[in-house]
């Protein structure tokens, strides 16, 4: 009996190890894999909190959550099974898929630099002037559940394509564990955006003269904020897009332009002292210059091509 139950112990404890180490290869899977995503993560945080702007303030954390809501249900219920599905049976399928996002992420970014150019606003769309309140809500939550679908998207199959060689158990638990995480640190960091100015107003209203200013500053800064955010997102988009073309290019050797970009951040990382970051930048933006190639003629396509209309 004794002799049994030490070595149902051994058993246990032996299984204990082997889930630990699970857990262990998933944690550092998923940590490998969401630093790839990063890119993207940017993008997702500076464009969703426009979809929550424009209404009144209680409203504001509701529509956020509905659409982390929306966000998690993109990722578990219809990316995640994907993903291991195309692992398990067309793994060759995944850098195809992920330049055909990365086009719709060049495509995205090109028509906002055109809108800005333009002074096209779609917020101004007759449609959409004529919704009342709840409905203009309804339709904004879903257009923000439809754009986090295509970065989610990206984000999970950069996470794929990163832990592609793993057991396909830790496949899943890394997924699972980066589409977690980003959509806990991405919507929380929307959440405190637009709120900040109301966190303005309270500071503001404070006794203490150095709390008031900062309220005031939160209150006066944030609409510059946002349209930081704005260019970041939109930067973030092309350079990520265009990089993901450039390194699909690579995967199937077609070599000139992966030579051509790397080529410029090589001879920029060879500045003194700061050429990490120089090279860097040259990647990032021989990466948008791509993305700009990319995506300017699909908004051409979208745009002119008979019967065509771009969203």
């Amino acid at each position: 009996m004794a002799s049994g139950l030490v070595a149902l112990l051994d058993d246990v404890a032996g299984i204990a190890k082997i889930a630990a180490a699970s857990l262990d290869d998933m944690s550092a899977a998923a940590g490998k894999a969401g630093s790839k995503a990063v890119g993207v993560v940017v993008d997702d945080t500076a464009v969703t909190p426009g979809y929550a702007m424009g209404f009144t303030p209680d409203r504001e954390l509701p529509i956020v959550w509905k659409i982390a809501l929306g966000s998690l249900r993109n990722k578990f219920f219809f990316l995640l099974p994907g993903a291991l599905v195309l692992s398990a049976f067309a793994p060759w399928g995944v850098t195809p898929l992920l330049m055909m996002g990365g086009a719709y992420l060049c495509f995205e970014a090109t028509e906002k630099i055109i809108e800005a150019f333009t002074h096209h606003d779609p917020v101004d769309e007759p449609d959409e002037l004529a919704l009342g309140s709840v409905d203009l809500e309804k339709e904004k939550v879903a257009g923000a559940i439809r754009t986090d679908l295509i970065l989610s998207g990206e984000i999970m199959a950069i996470a794929l394509a990163d832990v592609a060689d793993r057991p396909l158990a830790v496949q899943a638990g890394a997924l699972a564990l980066v589409g977690l995480l980003i959509t806990i640190g991405v919507y929380g960091v929307v959440a405190l955006i637009v709120k900040m100015d109301d966190i303005g107003l309270h500071l503001a209203e404070r006794k203490s003269r150095l709390m008031a200013g900062l309220g005031r500053g939160l209150v006066k800064g944030m609409p510059k904020v946002m349209e930081l955010l704005t260019v970041v997102g939109t930067a973030a988009m092309l350079w990520v897009g265009g990089g993901i073309i450039v390194h699909g290019l690579e995967h199937f050797r077609l070599e000139t332009v992966p030579h051509l970009v790397e080529g410029v951040s090589h001879w920029a990382s060879a500045v003194p002292g700061i050429g990490a970051v120089t090279g860097w930048a040259a990647m990032a933006t021989g990466s948008a210059v791509v993305g700009l190639l990319i995506g300017a003629p699909i908004v051409a396509v979208m745009h002119f091509w008979p019967g065509k209309k771009a969203h």
